[in-house]
């Protein structure tokens, strides 16, 4: 794991390329504080960051091969690694380390372009081919790991993190009015724009080749779309277990220290299930709860993580986020890069700072509503059929007027209730994209082009998620759509930026391609039955202690008022604020109190320790404000 970076010159002009190496290596440090590399050749600087998760005395970078005409600089892991090795080593290939990083080199060299479909893991890499002069960056396939990427017409910039490629001559700091526009639609900057003018996102599953030249996109792997119609669930529950536990499994491979976060949901539990079934000792298991206020308890997760902890014998800590917060935005907003309206940056920053304190490593069930049909939002079309037989009268006359007054809120289940219902009866009347719309989207396309002065474009992520989904299901459709949209551009944005800030390594196992692909090709009427979600995850998991506990909500909080005032943002920007958290919302901050280092069965009241924190659901917050503060927009 570390942070790569470096340019190429398409003029191919000989590059001073150090200091520019030193610059970028330098604002991305919290990605890699072990060790640092560069490699300068004519045209192009490769540079790293590097923070040692395997054979960690050898495996520095940039890594070459045998004659030292492929170097290679690799954020990520390859967690079949040892089996690629065997192949190229029986194919003639020479290796010098025990480094994951270094079969890159060797299988490029062996399968040409196609050897990153050999590759299985999380990964965005640089490669340098020497003799042919050619560089090719490459984002695994499900857009775990970042690449950031600027081109001229004489110079490609790329790195890890977006503030490193700004280091570089020449790359502009200009607002992109079209990815403004997707923030304030989706809270996030679906790739593969970015804020800044100019600088992109590498797409998930893609290679970036420059060669004599020019620089073109080429995808190496694609979502399945052939329905396997024959298989029966039965036998869908026994391919899922088994693969769930032969990635975990696989995911565990580490020369330092790890552990796992743990919710309590079926995800995180699930993970852990299966890491203390292959863990020598009691598995590190790390959660985050709340306090302080009637929704903090309503949300609250610990409960449910303490029994899964209890049931496993882990060593399970626990941090208790209470109310007190702003100092600690501006840090993260920095990390993060771009704005996010995804509050869970907050507690995912939390915890895994908690959790490197004992770790380097650690295990996340990211990734498994949008694979098993974990969104309340897929259950829209099973209520929405039923809520059809009503007659049109009630329904429009009665149902909707009453809709349109009830409360929008989290600070109880009845208010909780209440804001579902309302969201599903007021949208029972749109087309079917729109709907899902309406359950996403912060700000609609009226708004945006009011809050821009009509600037924001016309670029539409959903909608081009939608032309490339399969029509034939409407959750097949929707899951589609969030594994190409929110899953890489929010979740596993904010994931790898917040752990990373730690100089965390996060392993996502629920997104192990063979895992991804056998879920792409099981029929939605298996995933969701009777309107249950996550049906065959949890068959899947039914002998182990994980599947018995119920799924916990994601922990949504409304905060106090006021913080706003305190950043120092003016009137249009608090406006544009509080109108994108649904007309009610309010920003706010926390803070955390850790309970110590007892298992979960002898758990005492630990000393306390401040921390800073928020969490709001899809509240564009204190993040759009940044961007307001100093008429950014004007």
């Amino acid at each position: 794991m570390c942070g790569i970076h470096g340019l190429l010159r398409l003029d191919r002009r000989p590059i001073d390329g150090a200091g520019i190496l030193s610059r970028m290596g330098a604002i991305t440090q919290h990605r890699g504080p072990d060790d640092e590399g560069q490699c300068v050749d004519g045209e192009v600087a490769l540079g790293m960051r590097r923070l040692s998760i395997i054979d960690l005395a050898g495996g520095q970078q940039p890594i070459s091969n045998e004659d030292q005409t492929v170097w290679v600089v690799c954020n990520g892991e390859i967690y079949n690694f040892r089996e690629l090795r065997a192949r190229l080593q029986s194919a003639g290939h020479r290796f010098r380390t025990g480094s994951d990083t270094e079969v890159v080199v060797h299988a490029y060299e062996e399968y040409g372009d196609a050897f990153v479909t050999h590759l299985d893991g999380m990964f965005g890499f640089a490669l340098w081919d020497t003799r042919r002069r050619r560089l090719l960056l490459g984002r695994d396939p499900i857009g775990i790991k970042p690449i950031y990427y600027h081109q001229s017409n004489d110079q490609l910039v790329f790195a890890s993190e977006l503030k490193a490629v700004l280091q570089a001559p020449g790359v502009s700091r200009s607002l992109d009015f079209e990815s403004l526009g997707e923030y304030l639609a989706l809270g996030y900057v679906p790739q593969p724009g970015t804020l800044f003018a100019g600088i992109r996102k590498l797409p998930p599953a893609h290679l970036l080749i420059a060669e004599a030249g020019q620089v073109r996109l080429q995808r190496f792997w694609e979502l399945p779309r052939d329905i396997d119609r024959n298989t029966t669930s039965a036998d869908f529950v026994q391919a899922i277990r088994g693969r769930l536990e032969g990635a975990i499994q696989e995911q565990m491979v580490s020369d330092v220290p790890l552990g796992a976060f743990l919710s309590g949901g079926i995800d995180s539990s699930c993970v852990v299930a299966f890491m203390a079934k292959h863990s020598a000792q009691p598995v590190r298991t790390y959660s985050i709860g709340f306090a302080g206020s009637s929704g903090a308890e309503l949300y609250n997760e610990l409960p449910y993580a303490r029994q899964v902890a209890e049931q496993f014998g882990t060593q399970h800590q626990e941090i208790i986020v209470q109310p007190d917060v702003v100092s600690l935005l501006p840090k993260l907003l920095w990390h993060l890069d771009e704005p996010m309206a995804d509050a869970a940056f907050i507690t995912t920053y939390l915890v895994s700072e908690f959790a490197r304190r004992d770790v380097t490593v650690i295990l996340s069930g990211v990734g498994g509503d949008e694979l098993f049909g974990g969104y309340r939002r897929y259950q829209d079309e099973f209520y929405r059929a039923r809520y059809r037989k009503l007659p049109q009268w009630l329904r429009q006359r009665v149902l909707t007027p009453i809709a349109r007054h009830l409360p929008s809120d989290r600070h109880s289940k009845l208010l909780n209730l209440s804001r579902l219902a309302r969201s599903f009866v007021l949208a029972d009347e749109l087309p079917f994209e729109q709907r899902y719309r309406s359950f996403v989207e912060v700000f609609n396309a009226e708004d945006r082009h009011a809050l821009t002065r009509g600037r924001s474009g016309k670029a539409d992520a959903l909608a081009a998620a939608f032309a490339a989904a399969p029509n034939d299901d409407p959750l097949a459709q929707l899951m589609a759509v969030d594994f190409a949209t929110q899953l890489p551009d929010d979740l596993l944005m904010l994931t790898d930026k917040m752990s990373m800030a730690t100089s965390l390594e996060c392993r996502v196992p629920l997104l192990d391609r063979q895992l991804v692909e056998m879920a792409a090709r099981i029929p939605a009427a298996h995933k969701m039955r009777g309107g249950e979600l996550k049906v065959l995850l949890k068959d899947a998991l039914r002998d182990d202690a994980a599947a018995r506990h119920p799924l916990s909500a994601e922990a949504r909080l409304w905060c106090a008022d006021g913080c706003l005032d305190q950043v120092g943002v003016g009137a249009a920007a608090k406006s544009c604020v509080v109108a994108s958290l649904g007309r009610s919302a309010r920003l706010a901050g926390l803070g955390a109190n850790r309970a110590g280092n007892q298992s979960a069965s002898q758990r005492s009241s630990g000393p306390h320790r401040s921390f800073a924190g928020v969490d709001e659901s899809r509240a564009v917050g204190a993040s759009v404000s940044r961007w307001y503060v100093g008429g950014r927009l004007e």
